[in-house]
């Protein structure tokens, strides 16, 4: 992490449900979920996340933590349960007094979700959920994605505190620049952000890109990248295991570009980690 601070990148993104290390599978037989089936905490979970949320903190990065992950939501056992684990997560989080966390309540909604909750046309009451709930006139903000190209619903637009995108079968980066545009151009949308978390089209040694494309359109921009068939284990930080380091020309190419874009020169001065409220 403190090397990718040093290149400029202020972002990481994170699931309480992991996510596929294949990249894209139909079918995830694994069980990688920080719920109990009723929709309470793992410890042991939650003390992971609390060391990377931390060590985030004092590198001035900022977590995006996922809730629910499609192919996972099912290991909890009903809706009573989805809503027990958004109300436990976002109490945690706010318990620890956490200012450097995002929530996307689940990735990519519009793709086989068990529950009716976490689908499109529902899950504005869960991102309505975690921003009802505070500590000390502090709340969490939230969002949530739809599937690569797909621009959310007016309910997603207006519920959110930023509009989440993915560039996932996205060729063209013109198409890239267009989909923030008409996010804009929404009837439900006011003044906020604009984020692509995930997007697995690189090309960034040319100077038309998504990434370009995005920043272009002031938008941000997320790397999604995995190990394809045949690369070596030095590729892809969603395949596990995971080399964390930036010894793939991939990566390294990626980390240049947000380097060039930030005007990262040098390493950011040792930061100190911020004292928690009492």
């Amino acid at each position: 992490m403190p090397e990718w601070r040093r290149h400029g990148l202020l972002c990481v993104v994170v699931n309480l449900q992991g996510g596929s290390p294949r990249g894209y599978s139909r079918e995830q037989p694994w069980h990688n979920s920080a719920f109990e089936s009723d929709g309470s905490l793992r410890p042991a979970y939650m003390d992971r996340l609390g060391r990377i949320i931390d060590r985030a903190d004092e590198l001035g990065m900022v977590v995006m933590l996922g809730y629910f992950y499609f192919g996972q939501d099912e290991r909890l056992k009903d809706e009573r349960a989805v809503r027990r684990a958004v109300d436990e997560a976002t109490s945690w989080l706010l318990d620890r007094g956490d200012t450097n966390v995002m929530v996307e309540v689940n990735n990519e909604c519009d793709i086989r979700y068990d529950h009716p909750g976490l689908r499109p046309e529902n899950v504005h009451e869960l991102i309505c959920r975690v921003r009802a709930r505070e500590r000390d006139g502090r709340r969490v903000l939230v969002g949530t994605s739809m599937s690569g190209g797909r621009l959310p619903p007016p309910n997603i637009i207006k519920s959110s505190d930023f509009v989440l995108l993915h560039g996932n079968g996205v060729d063209d980066p013109d198409r890239i620049a267009r989909m923030v545009r008409e996010v804009r151009a929404d009837a439900a949308y006011t003044p906020k952000p604009i984020l692509f978390n995930e997007d697995d089209h690189f090309d960034f040694e040319k100077p038309r890109n998504n990434f370009a494309s995005a920043v272009g359109a002031y938008a941000s921009w997320g790397y999604f990248d995995y190990r394809f068939e045949g690369e070596p284990f030095e590729a892809g930080y969603q395949s596990v295991p995971v080399d964390w380091g930036i010894h793939h020309p991939r990566k390294r190419a990626f980390f240049e570009m947000v380097r060039a874009v930030t005007g990262r020169e040098s390493a950011p001065p040792r930061a100190e980690a911020a004292p928690r409220p009492d």
